[in-house]
This record gives C-alpha cells, sequence and structure tokens, in this order.
C-alpha cells in the first residue's frame, strides 16, 4: 500500500495553489518583550465584562461585594443551615437574603425589648 502524502494540507481542498499559500504574509506572534513594552506604556487591550462596580474597597471582605456589603463567615448548626437552604430554595431567595432577612427581624424584636444597640467601644 502506497504511503499517503498530506503535504496539501487544507488550503488545497479550499481551492487554493501553492503559489497562493506561499505569498501571503505571515503572522507575525507579539514577543514577551513587545507585550511588556506595551504594558509599559499603558496602552492595554481591554478584555472581558467592562467594570461597574467602583466602590471603594477599605478591607478585603468587601472585595467582589455590592455598595454596602462585606464578606463574613459564621460556624452554624449543620441542621441549622440546611434549614436556612430550604427556606431559600422554596421561596427561591438567595441564602444571604435569608440571612439577611432573618437578623433584621432578630435585631428589630432585640430593639423593642433593650432598646437601640449601642456600638461597641473602640480600643
Amino acid at each position: 500500500m502506497a504511503k499517503k502524502n498530506f503535504s496539501g494540507g487544507l488550503n488545497t481542498l479550499l481551492g487554493e495553489t501553492a503559489t497562493e499559500t506561499e505569498t501571503k504574509e505571515p503572522v507575525v506572534e507579539e514577543t514577551l518583550a513587545d507585550e511588556l513594552k506595551r504594558l509599559a506604556q499603558g496602552k492595554v487591550n481591554k478584555v472581558g465584562r467592562p467594570r461597574t462596580n467602583f466602590k471603594d474597597v477599605s478591607k478585603s471582605s468587601q472585595e467582589g461585594t455590592l455598595e454596602g456589603e462585606t464578606r463574613a463567615t459564621f460556624i452554624l448548626g449543620e441542621n441549622l443551615l440546611d434549614k436556612v437552604k430550604a427556606v431559600a430554595y422554596w421561596d427561591r431567595l438567595k441564602i444571604k437574603e435569608v440571612v439577611n432577612t432573618a437578623l433584621e427581624e432578630y435585631l428589630s424584636r432585640y430593639e423593642k425589648k433593650n432598646g437601640v444597640v449601642k456600638p461597641m467601644p473602640k480600643k
């Protein structure tokens, strides 16, 4: 059986001749040095989604959150967390919305009973 010659490539299937492919200008790839020079000059290709959140981040826990929000981590009982997740699922809410509502209701009941919550003293 004769060996196959695949040197023609896709261009021969599309109808281009060898002379047409040779006369095309080669694609010049940007070197890393060229890219670093461009970055140093401030010329940056803007890629990705445009920035819409322009809030000033004073703590790392505020990164990636909306205005007036911060990130916090709490340890909860597994049963309690499962119930919160179930309420969020059945009410078609986010878990943070369920937790915010629960905390707001608790604090309003606390303030009715004990008065306005005093801020913690600064050290």
